[in-house]
């Protein structure tokens, strides 16, 4: 099974305090780190690491970080053939802090601005050749919406993690296989009229909504609402969880494991990534999860 990942590629300057600052307020911080990250390069190391064939579709700047970061995802065992370097324009930027178990980000594109449509475009013959596309919304959402698209004109299945959160059209919404918001981003989607477990009956196994330490829900094609429980583990930092479990997901779901299957290796992959520091330095290998699943 080959899976393109299209999204960002961003490198995450972490701070550590005791706590996230209020506004206003000024802490000291005990801990910087440089580490990559980027939705789109985090879900597409956390598949390579759990054994899946990864493409990486995105934009850097030609700069250190940029370099850095494609160095990255190809010792994590990412192709990165379809990368493009973009002149003149910085490589994206994360700014984090971390305390008290929770984390607060900035993102600053920079060249993730740059995979745009005519950048699609110019990486569709390649595109299309793969069995399953993962998107996020941390690249221009007109590119996010056109690639869903030709997806869909190909019938390749898809998912999309709407995060950062940002309104998806019903068009896209119906065109897409598998749609992962969180709590908040499902009401900007789909507003508050209705309840959870109404809106998971209306998209039965399209629909899944992560709930942080309350775990994963959807609805079964039975009409069985499933609710999969996050796993207990030790919070040293929970940035890219989210991402693992996407990856995750992404992984057994086009390996054709049952959607509750799908679900409980994601969560345990994403449980096991907040006990290390950094979004990707975290990602289990899939022995490190088949390990966990057996206890």
């Amino acid at each position: 099974m080959k899976i393109a990942v299209v999204g960002s590629i961003n490198m995450d300057q972490t701070v550590i305090a005791e706590r996230i600052p209020l506004k206003g307020e000024t802490l000291k911080g005990s801990e910087l780190h440089y580490i990559p990250g980027g939705k789109g390069a985090n879900q597409a190391v956390a598949m390579a690491r759990l054994g899946a064939e990864v493409s990486m579709f995105g934009c850097v700047g030609n700069d250190y970080n940029g370099r850095q970061l494609i160095e990255n995802l190809k010792s994590n065992g990412v192709n990165t053939d379809n990368i493009k370097t973009v002149e003149g324009v910085p490589t994206g930027i994360a700014l984090i802090t971390l305390g008290d178990n929770d984390n607060t980000i900035v993102v600053v594109a920079g060249a993730n601005a740059c995979a745009d449509k005519a950048y699609v475009d110019s990486i569709r013959e390649e595109l299309v050749k793969f069995d399953m596309v993962v998107l996020q919304h941390e690249i221009p959402l007109e590119a996010v919406h056109y690639v869903v698209d030709i997806c869909a004109k190909e019938n390749i299945p898809t998912v999309l993690n709407p995060a950062p959160a940002a309104e998806v059209p019903k068009e896209i919404v119906d065109k897409v296989t598998y749609l992962t918001p969180n709590e908040h981003e499902a009401v900007l989607i789909f507003g508050n009229e209705k309840s959870e477990e109404e809106l998971l009956r209306e998209y039965p196994e399209k629909l899944i909504i992560t709930k942080g330490s309350k775990g994963v829900a959807t609805c079964l094609k039975s009409g069985e609402i499933l609710n999969v429980p996050c796993r207990k583990s030790k919070v040293v930092d929970t940035t890219g969880a989210g991402d693992t479990l996407n990856g995750a997901f992404a992984v057994r779901i086009a390996d054709k494991a049952s959607m509750k299957e799908a679900l409980t290796y994601a969560n345990t992959a994403a449980g096991l990534s907040i006990e290390k520091m950094g979004a990707q330095g975290g990602m289990p290998t899939a022995k490190e999860v088949e390990a966990e699943l057996e206890v």
